[in-house]
C-alpha cells in the first residue's frame, strides 16, 4: 500500500501539469493525452531506478542513519512540492516537441530519483516499485488531462499540495518506524 501512496505522491507534479494542459487545451486529442502521459510516466518510472542504484552503491556505509536520510529527503521534497504549487507554469501542451516533453518529464521526476535513493535503504523490489510508479503516473496523468478539460485551472496547485503532504507523512512514518516508536 505504501508504494501506491508514494507513486501517487510522486505523480502529483506530472498530474498538475497534465491537468493544466487539459484546462488550457480543451481540444486535446486522445493521442496527445496518451503521448504526454507516457513521457511523464516513463521518467517517473526510470528516475527511481537511477536513484536506487546511486543509493545502493553506498548503503553499507550509512545504514545506521538511512531512516534519517529518507525522512529528510521526503520531508524536503514534500515541502518543495507544496511550495512549487504556487508557481505553476501551465502553457498549452498541444505543440510540445518530444524534446520539450523530455525536459518537462525530467523536471517533474527529479523527486522520484531522490525517492529511489531512499528505496536503496529499504527492502523494496525496485523494479516492481518503478513499474507501479510509472503505471500510476500514466493513469493519473490521463485522468488529469480529462479532469482539467472539465474543471479548468482551479485544481492544478491542489494536486501538488496533496502530493507534498503525502510525502511528508511517509517520511514521518519511516522515521517513527525505524526509531521503534511505531510497530
Amino acid at each position: 500500500m505504501e508504494i501506491f501512496l508514494i507513486a501517487f505522491a510522486l505523480s502529483m507534479d506530472s498530474v498538475a501539469l497534465s491537468m493544466a494542459n487539459g484546462a488550457k487545451c480543451l481540444n486535446f486529442k486522445i493521442y496527445q493525452i496518451l503521448k504526454i502521459s507516457f513521457f511523464y510516466a516513463f521518467f517517473q518510472a526510470i528516475m527511481p531506478l537511477i536513484g536506487y542504484f546511486l543509493g545502493s552503491s553506498f548503503t553499507e556505509f550509512i545504514s545506521e542513519i538511512d531512516h534519517f536520510i529518507a525522512f529528510f529527503i521526503l520531508v524536503f521534497l514534500g515541502f518543495k512540492m507544496i511550495k512549487d504549487s504556487r508557481n505553476l507554469d501551465s502553457e498549452c501542451g498541444l505543440n510540445l516537441t518530444n524534446k520539450e516533453l523530455v525536459i518537462g518529464a525530467i523536471a517533474t521526476s527529479i523527486d522520484a530519483m531522490a525517492v529511489g535513493v531512499t528505496f536503496a535503504f529499504e527492502e523494496i523490489n525496485i523494479v516492481s516499485a518503478a513499474l507501479v510508479i510509472g503505471a500510476t503516473c500514466f493513469v493519473l496523468c490521463v485522468m488529469a488531462c480529462f479532469i482539467g478539460k472539465k474543471l479548468g485551472e482551479a485544481l492544478e496547485s491542489k494536486a501538488l499540495v496533496l502530493g507534498g503532504v503525502i510525502l511528508i507523512l511517509i517520511g514521518f512514518k519511516i522515521l517513527i518506524t525505524h526509531l521503534g516508536l511505531l510497530g
